[in-house]
């Protein structure tokens, strides 16, 4: 039989935070304390990425502006994310669950599917499993998962947000009429703030509502998305847990966002701090691409990529920049973005120019040497002692 089960880490950036103010010396837990992570709180773009429980009582809610959040709580303390120590404690969860079985498809940087079915025998019981697992990533790293177990990805995913933290709830498929049913249509995993309020406006309000429509009620507004909703409302999922692909030969960077993003605008602002980190390990490497690629993956986990071949390889942050904003807008359709990252491929060493009507060789001379410049900079002083003016502040880079 299929057995699927979601891991999912209880508030993970302020939980790891915790954990590295604690090894580093803190006397208390921020977890226990009006606490938030956020960005830099004199900029206008700082958010709530992360907020504790007693500040969650306050009102504060994810993604609100700092300013607004402490209005709300004047208590709150604001520490900065450590997406380098959330990267290694992440990291080390997934070792954990791989000494078990190689069937884990990594859905973010702090949730994954684990296929049970195919190690059942090995391990008994899946509740008893799941147990075990939730207390030994307790007791060795030092916080709290929830785990759903279902027939499918979907359902375990619905099944460990049911309530928190560290929890273990099942919602097989003799338990969706019980357990997803009477929830509210937009708590349905897949169904989008957008998509739940036109469901509403067309009287479907709960999962059961969505459930029992008619596929030709809702087409004139969901078209080709119509029968994905009723399925995925009555726990329909074929989906198959994919465990890590291989490394794709090239180099690329890679940022698993804290939030869905759903403007182009703001998947621009991490595309130009991505260009800059792919220009500077080029650089150092002293290779240029040939193809420019942009991968997304959006809130529903589904991987995609689009790419293009350049008439001349470049390694120039604004060059790959450029690139991949063209190559975005060619393939971007709105949806919820949880991943972005660039790659460039076809590697070369040494750096020909194909002249064309519309090159200004000049200017490209001068952003390469800009480049080196900031690269030895960085080399010498850090990365963080040099930033373009028009960036935001984020240290999340996966290569």
């Amino acid at each position: 039989m299929r057995i699927i089960m979601h891991i999912d880490v209880n508030n993970a950036f302020l939980s790891w935070s915790a954990i590295d103010l604690i090894n580093r010396g803190s006397k208390y837990d921020i977890r226990n304390s009006y606490a938030a992570i956020g960005g830099d709180e004199k900029a206008r773009h700082g958010i709530v990425l992360a907020k504790s429980n007693p500040a969650k009582k306050m009102g504060v809610v994810t993604a609100e502006t700092l300013y607004s959040a402490k209005k709300k709580c004047p208590a709150l303390r604001i520490y900065p994310p450590n997406f380098k120590f959330y990267s290694e404690m992440s990291h080390k969860m997934f070792e954990l669950l791989r000494k078990y079985t190689p069937d884990i498809e990594v859905a973010s940087i702090d949730e994954c599917y684990l296929d049970y079915g195919k190690v059942q025998k090995i391990y008994g019981d899946a509740l008893e499993f799941a147990k075990k697992i939730q207390k030994e990533i307790y007791d060795t790293l030092g916080f709290t998962v929830n785990i759903g177990i279902a027939n499918n990805k979907l359902c375990a995913k619905m099944a460990s947000d049911f309530s928190k933290p560290y929890k273990i709830h099942t919602n097989f498929m003799e338990e969706i009429k019980d357990k997803m049913w009477p929830l509210p249509v937009g708590d349905l995993f897949g169904v989008g703030k957008k998509t739940a309020e036109k469901l509403k406006k067309l009287n479907i309000n709960t999962i059961y509502d969505l459930a029992h429509t008619p596929s030709e009620k809702i087409y004139p507004y969901f078209k080709n998305q119509s029968n994905y909703l009723i399925n995925i409302a009555n726990g329909i999922d074929d989906s198959e847990v994919i465990s890590e692909p291989p490394e794709p030969k090239g180099m690329g960077t890679e940022v698993t966002l804290p939030k869905d993003i759903e403007t182009k605008v703001e998947l621009y602002s991490y595309l130009e701090s991505i260009a800059d980190d792919l220009s500077l390990r080029l650089n150092a490497s002293k290779k240029y691409g040939s193809v420019i690629c942009v991968i997304l993956k959006d809130n529903m986990f589904k991987r995609f990529s689009h790419q293009k071949k350049l008439m001349n390889a470049i390694s120039s942050s604004k060059e790959i920049y450029e690139a991949a904003k063209k190559i975005l807008d060619e393939m971007y359709d709105g949806r919820p973005i949880r991943l972005i990252g660039i790659r460039a491929d076809k590697l070369v060493t040494e750096l020909t120019h194909q002249e064309s009507i519309f090159d200004k060789f000049e200017e490209k001379e001068k952003n390469y040497n800009l480049d080196e410049v900031v690269m030895n900079i960085k080399e010498k002083y850090g990365k963080k002692v040099i930033n373009k003016a028009s960036h935001r502040k984020f240290n999340g880079l996966k290569h």
